[in-house]
Parts: C-alpha cells; sequence; structure tokens
C-alpha cells in the first residue's frame, strides 16, 4: 500500500528572488517546508553563487514546470577577463592567465558569434550525466571528461558595460539547457584572453521577473503561518503561452479523468495545444481536435 505523502495541497507558483551561498534545491525544501506542502519543485537550476529568480512550483503547479522550463530567460553577469578556472567561475582554481586585454569593440564583435542556434558544451563541474553519473562527480574525483556539445538558443547577448579592461557586464537572453559558464569560457576563448563568471543573476523567467521575488528572509517570516499563501501566484500563469478555451459543464468528468471532452475554443486551430479552464480553475492541458480537448495532463484541484 502506497504511503501518503504529509503535507497540505496548496497550489501555485512563487518567485523567490534566490540568495548566494544556498542551493536551488535547499530553497526548494525551505519552501516546501515553509509551506507544509506535500508536492514542490523548480524550473530552472541556479548555481549556488547565482542569484536572482528562481521560480518555485507548489502543489499541481508542478506540471506546468516543463512551460516555465522551456521558456527564455534573462541573466546579467560579469565575466571577469584574463583568467580561465577549473569551473568556469569564480569558485574555482585559476588554470590559465593571459595579459591581453580585447578593447569594447573587440568584444561587441565577438558577442555576434553567439546569436541565434549554437553548439554550447557544458562546463565539466555541472550536473550533466555522463554514463549515469553527474560530470561534477567525476570532474571532482579528477576524471578526465570530454562532454559532448549540445545545441542551444541564444535570442539575444549584449554588453550591458565595461567597468574597468579586466572585466565586462553581459545580458544574455536564451532558451533551454543554457550555461552561462560556457558563455563566459568561450568568450574568453574567441578574444584569446581566457574568461570565467564572476558574477551571475537571472532577471527574468518565462512570466517570472525579479522584481516580484521574494527574500528568503520573508520566507522565514511567514513560514507555516495564514499568511504566506498569499505570497503565491496562480498555477496558470505558466500556462499564458498557450490558448485557453472553456470546459463545458458535462465534460468537466471526462476532462478531469483524462478523456477527450467538448470545449469552447476560439482562434485555436486543429491539433493547437491548449489549456482548458472550468469557472477561472486549470482543468487540463492536451491538444484540440473537432471542438474537443484531448488531455496529455490534467490538474487535480
Amino acid at each position: 500500500m502506497a504511503r501518503k505523502r504529509k503535507g497540505r495541497d496548496v497550489h501555485g507558483w512563487l518567485v523567490i528572488d534566490k540568495p548566494a551561498g544556498i542551493t536551488s534545491n535547499a530553497v526548494v525544501n525551505k519552501v516546501k517546508w515553509a509551506f507544509q506542502a506535500k508536492k514542490a519543485g523548480h524550473a530552472g537550476t541556479l548555481d549556488p553563487e547565482a542569484t536572482g529568480v528562481l521560480a518555485v512550483a507548489l502543489g499541481e503547479a508542478t506540471k506546468t514546470v516543463p512551460y516555465i522550463t522551456d521558456a527564455l530567460k534573462a541573466y546579467e553577469f560579469t565575466v571577469r577577463l584574463g583568467q580561465a578556472t577549473k569551473t568556469d567561475d569564480a569558485e574555482g582554481e585559476v588554470i590559465a592567465e593571459s595579459d591581453a586585454r580585447p578593447s569594447d569593440d573587440q568584444i561587441i564583435d565577438a558577442l555576434e558569434a553567439f546569436s541565434g542556434q549554437i553548439m554550447q558544451v557544458p562546463p565539466k563541474f555541472s550536473a550533466v550525466k555522463i554514463d549515469g553519473q553527474r560530470a561534477y562527480k567525476l570532474a571532482r574525483d579528477g576524471e578526465d571528461i570530454e562532454l559532448a556539445a549540445r545545441p542551444l538558443w541564444v535570442e539575444s547577448l549584449k554588453m550591458v558595460s565595461r567597468p574597468d579592461a579586466d572585466h565586462v557586464v553581459l545580458e544574455l537572453v536564451c532558451g533551454k539547457g543554457g550555461y552561462v559558464r560556457s558563455i563566459a569560457r568561450d568568450l574568453g576563448e574567441a578574444l584569446g584572453c581566457h574568461g570565467h563568471v564572476l558574477k551571475l543573476r537571472r532577471t527574468w523567467s518565462g512570466p517570472f521577473v525579479v522584481e516580484d521575488g521574494v527574500s528568503m528572509d520573508r520566507i522565514e517570516e511567514l513560514a507555516r503561518s495564514e499568511d504566506i499563501d498569499q505570497l503565491l501566484l496562480p498555477m496558470d500563469i505558466a500556462l499564458d503561452c498557450m490558448p485557453e478555451v472553456k470546459a463545458t459543464d458535462e465534460s468537466l468528468a471526462r476532462l478531469k479523468n483524462g478523456n477527450p471532452g467538448l470545449v469552447i475554443a476560439h482562434d485555436v486551430e486543429y491539433g493547437e495545444e491548449c489549456w482548458a479552464s472550468h469557472d477561472g480553475v486549470p482543468v487540463a492541458v492536451g491538444h484540440y481536435k473537432a471542438g474537443e480537448l484531448h488531455p496529455n495532463r490534467v490538474f487535480v484541484l
């Protein structure tokens, strides 16, 4: 007999402004404890020293995580020029140095190669799996590993400022699976001077912006109180990327059981992915076919 999961049935999204020095999983665990929630997850890992938007899903909102994971994300980060490190960030040992320093124009010109569909090799100290093991674990054990390049969509990569000869601040907007550390490493190589990430902040992710972020201090302050639910955003915020259709009273039970059901739709094409609501509450996500929604995700609300 399956063990009953402890906790509250609480559903929605929370935008955390993640501080440096804590892992993304630790943030999720703290949020789950604070809300006494049965289920929690996040949409896109941030490195421990990175800050900014970490979108945390609670309850049935965890079923909408893929729509945030697949959305564009923006990062502002500082590259330290002249040094390569083992981890491609400031936490790692310096393994190469150069006295060369590119001009602003040289940097701007080099950024053009990091636009559109590019191929990117993840950092060796990353969570990518090799034969079932995490790359960072193999790297820590001293193994010489080779990671395959993978495609990444880069919407834009721009220079924000040049504080001094050793540093450049950049803004990256990219799709799923991007490693900012790899961008800094590869840019340094392209400029012939080496480079690594000194500071990193995610400023937005899909519909979530850092200005709406909640601090971990605020989570601690409201933990396990009645007021903490006021921090939640509706779970359907993650579904704004697709059309909404309305489930009829008669089709509600069918859809909730994962069966095709009649919906009221406007300007939705045959086969298009969309989500169904009933009285403003999300019911299911699926594909629209001949007046029916064929669900592939059902929300138990």
